[in-house]
């Protein structure tokens, strides 16, 4: 299988590399990196070559700034781009942040901004694919990734298919705090990227959730159940994704985030531009700078949240960087004909979610084989779920609305339609900083 990575000199790609290193199968035989920045693709090479040494056998590994050289030919395609690289990012929490509303990447007026730079370079992508290689699978890594991967359906229809750590990750750690292997569950799980709740699971044929949710022991041995805290979880009857902490704790998280001298994005700007100078300065030690900077960006994350949970540290089950890489690795393996599976991803709904639209993206779990990932019907949706569900999802495809056509009446709707934005004024402060801050928004003004 030829694996073409877009976005390859990415910091997370070593992740992806050390599983098709462990892969028995051996599922794939050409590896290759696909990057505008020829620095980071030679710092994120010289560790990947390391992580080889020794092992049996590595897939052949190239590089190149080329898409459409790189993409010809392909089995699979990840799409794992960043719009604007981590300045911004920062651009994107500060201009939200200057306006009293939540600065985060994927959730509220910063994860509007950047879907709307993304999508018309996904859509670009999306047909470079199309025509350089037709049977080619796309999965979607970008963020905001359920945003991302619909506006991308439009060209590239079901063989676009959205992932993200963050179910997984939650799913193995309820089944840690229930004892249980995390393979002898099933997981009812329904939402969008970012925004959904973990309903049931089901331990031979019984479910454990509510056993779960009424020990206050168990929920304080995984992140979630201390994000939360027992209170607003019984309540819920659901365990959420860990980004909901930005919607039931939104003035709290604002607060904190605003009282830091650092945003997220400022922390890894600064922490990725140490490494990457450093890896192409001394390629001997690539790997153990990356492996260092890893460590502490895991210990780091969602630090906003915990402080304002009293969560204290990351467990240290969740700093394995989340499993993205090992649910891509299956998906590949049962798109290629390997078998079917089972995963939690980000598709077209069609029926799954009767109440939402047939052609929206949802992210559900779903079955998977060598004709594509098919969504499993989810039942009702509690109404309480349902209309977070519907008021992002509208907030979604206004943004695409606005990043298709360059309407700024769209993308103004996007902001003041979100759950996070309190003030239609502010919202319209907030795109017009983003408009000077971005060149390729500038028409938004």
């Amino acid at each position: 299988m030829r694996l073409v990575v877009l976005g390859g000199g990415g910091f997370r790609v070593p992740l992806v590399h050390a599983s098709l290193l462990a892969d028995p199968d051996r599922l794939v035989d050409e590896l290759v990196l696909c990057d505008r920045d020829e620095r980071r693709l030679t710092a994120i090479t010289a560790v990947l070559d390391q992580q080889a040494a020794g092992a049996a056998t590595r897939p052949a590994l190239t590089w190149t700034t080329d898409v459409d050289h790189a993409v010809a030919g392909a089995d699979v395609v990840f799409s794992a781009i960043r719009v604007g690289g981590t300045r911004g990012r920062t651009l994107d929490e500060r201009v939200a942040l200057d306006q009293g509303l939540l600065g985060q990447e994927t959730v509220g007026p910063g994860g509007i901004s950047y879907a709307l730079r993304t999508v018309p370079v996904a859509l670009d992508i999306a047909r470079r694919v199309a025509t350089a290689a037709p049977g080619a699978w796309l999965i979607n890594f970008t963020n905001p990734a359920g945003l991302v991967t619909e506006a991308m359906t439009s060209v590239l229809g079901d063989r676009v298919i959205g992932i993200c750590d963050s179910p997984v990750g939650l799913c193995r750690g309820v089944a840690a705090a229930l004892g249980v292997e995390h393979e002898r569950c099933g997981f009812d799980y329904v939402g969008l990227n970012h925004l959904g709740w973990l309903r049931r699971v089901l331990v031979d044929g019984r479910d454990r959730l509510p056993e779960l949710l009424a020990d206050d022991t168990a929920l304080a041995r995984f992140e979630e159940g201390r994000l939360f805290g027992p209170a607003l979880l019984r309540a819920l009857g659901a365990v959420p994704n860990e980004y909901l902490h930005y919607y039931y704790f939104a003035r709290e998280t604002l607060r904190e985030a605003r009282e830091q001298e650092r945003t997220r994005g400022e922390f890894l700007r600064d922490q990725q531009e140490r490494f990457y100078a450093r890896a192409i300065d001394n390629p001997r030690d690539a790997l153990r700078l990356w492996e260092e900077t890893r460590a502490e960006r895991e210990r780091t994350y969602m630090a906003e949240s915990r402080a304002v949970a009293g969560a204290g540290e990351r467990p240290a089950e969740a700093l394995d960087g989340g499993g993205y890489d090992r649910v891509a690795l299956r998906l590949m393996k049962a798109l290629g004909g390997g078998g079917e599976d089972r995963l939690i991803l980000n598709v077209r709904n069609r029926n799954a979610v009767a109440e939402m639209p047939a052609d929206a993206v949802v992210e559900v779990p779903c079955v998977v084989d060598r004709n594509g990932a098919r969504p499993l019907a989810v039942g009702a949706v509690e109404p309480h779920f349902l209309a977070l569900m519907r008021q992002v999802k509208t907030v979604e495809r206004a943004a695409i609305t606005a990043a298709t056509t360059r309407s700024r009446a769209h993308a103004l709707l996007a902001l003041v339609s979100h759950p996070l934005v309190d003030s239609a004024a502010a919202a319209e402060r907030a795109l017009d900083g983003y408009a000077a801050a971005f060149p390729e928004l500038a028409d938004l003004a």
